[in-house]
């Protein structure tokens, strides 16, 4: 497949999560994997070697670079899933979030990791950070009270550097803030189909798995770059 010259991928998270993790969930759109492949980004891939593992329309792409990743095994099991590498582990900071589509409805979670060098809880914290979505099933009723489904069969996970500069994906429309502000009455961890990046409070790794696994899971989720 060919695309033009400037092509850039830069979706949304609704995008995200509504449409391109919605369909991997669904085994549905393989043609999505030239953006965003399936890969397995903990255990044996340092950050840094992940450019060049992007998707096949996205080899040139600078700035950010996105994966499938499949549920582990030790998840499946009921355990807690590993972030480690042979130099280095990802730790969550922050609180978890929900993404909201463009009508209010909440169609996902996002957790924030940064990469640190050395071993827990010593490691020294790099520039390496990932944005994890994972689906929420919507309900075939929107009146009928229920807990929110996490889809813990495949996640979706944005990898990227982090910069004082002001990149694309970064960049979040005013009236889009004020209407997230607005619309979650000020809530942390809130995040809309124009916006990226929302800081919130700090929480400890206990508290934020605490959050995710009170959701009920669905039966059926060019510089160095190495020296950074």
């Amino acid at each position: 497949m060919a695309v033009a010259i400037g092509f850039r991928f830069f979706p949304t998270e609704e995008e995200l999560v509504s449409f391109y993790l919605r369909n991997q969930l669904q085994g549905t759109r393989q043609d999505m994997h030239l953006v965003i492949p399936v890969l397995n980004i903990f255990y044996d891939l340092e950050p840094w070697d992940l450019p060049k593992l992007a998707g096949e329309l996205c080899k040139g792409d600078v700035e950010q670079w996105f994966y499938f990743i499949p549920r582990q095994e030790r998840e499946a099991r009921g355990g807690r899933a590993s972030r480690t590498t042979a130099s280095g582990y990802w730790k969550a900071t922050g609180s978890p979030g929900f993404v909201y589509s463009s009508d209010d409805r909440v169609i996902g979670m996002k957790k924030t990791m940064v990469f640190y060098k050395g071993k827990a809880p010593n490691g020294r914290k790099t520039k390496w950070k990932m944005n994890e979505y994972r689906a929420i099933e919507a309900l075939s009723d929107p009146y009928v009270a229920a807990p929110p489904k996490l889809r813990h069969d495949f996640s979706l996970c944005r990898v990227y550097v982090a910069s004082s500069s002001s990149r694309a994906f970064d960049r979040r429309p005013l009236e889009a803030h004020n209407n997230a502000a607005t619309t979650s009455g000020g809530a942390s961890g809130t995040s809309h189909a124009g916006g990226d990046h929302y800081n919130p409070a700090e929480a400890s790794e206990d508290e934020f798995w605490e959050l995710v696994n009170n959701l009920e899971e669905h039966a059926i989720g060019w510089e160095q770059l190495n020296e950074i």
